[in-house]
């Protein structure tokens, strides 16, 4: 079998497996879910930003993010606060009470990453970074396909427009 064909799947498995490792260690550790700890380090790397781009930087719903930031707020470890540039918006930011829980969401990713790493030589793990960090920049550099020339209809793609009946008595308005 072709490695290579697999490699989506490796890559979505490998993803998976990490995750659920984190959530398991976060969820025993920290009594946190993934979502809030996603919230908690995005705010950490952006603080003063709109629940909105934390939404979309941490890839977490809004609707699913309002009820996180809820209760990051009520047990005291973010605040939101007027933006001085727009009445109708907040801005977000951690407080004190906040750095044990990074400093814990920290060591439950070292943790993690650990377990995930392990049999590796410091070698191999920064030649898998920066293999991962190259595949990163690929992707990030990609112009969506919609705007590419092989999207159009007329070079062979599909196109979503139904076949026509060749049933007319079917076809009929009734």
């Amino acid at each position: 079998m072709d490695r290579l064909k697999n490699f989506g799947f490796l890559l979505k498995d490998v993803s998976r497996l990490f995750i659920k490792r984190f959530e398991e260690r976060a969820a025993v550790g920290l009594s946190l879910t993934l979502g809030q700890c996603k919230a908690l380090i995005t705010l950490f790397k952006n603080e003063g930003i709109s629940q909105k781009r934390l939404s979309e930087l941490a890839d977490i719903e809004p609707m699913t993010l309002v009820r996180i930031l809820d209760c990051m707020e009520a047990a005291g470890f973010i605040e939101r606060r007027a933006d001085p540039a727009d009445r109708r918006a907040r801005t977000l930011y951690l407080t004190k009470k906040a750095a044990p829980i990074l400093d814990r969401i920290w060591e439950v990713s070292a943790q993690t990453r650990q377990e995930t790493l392990a049999g590796f030589s410091t070698e191999e793990r920064n030649t898998l970074i920066s293999l991962f960090e190259r595949a990163h920049e690929n992707l990030l550099s990609l112009k969506p396909i919609a705007d590419s020339p092989q999207s159009s209809p007329s070079r062979g793609a599909p196109t979503t427009k139904p076949p026509a009946s060749t049933n007319r008595k079917a076809a009929a308005p009734r």
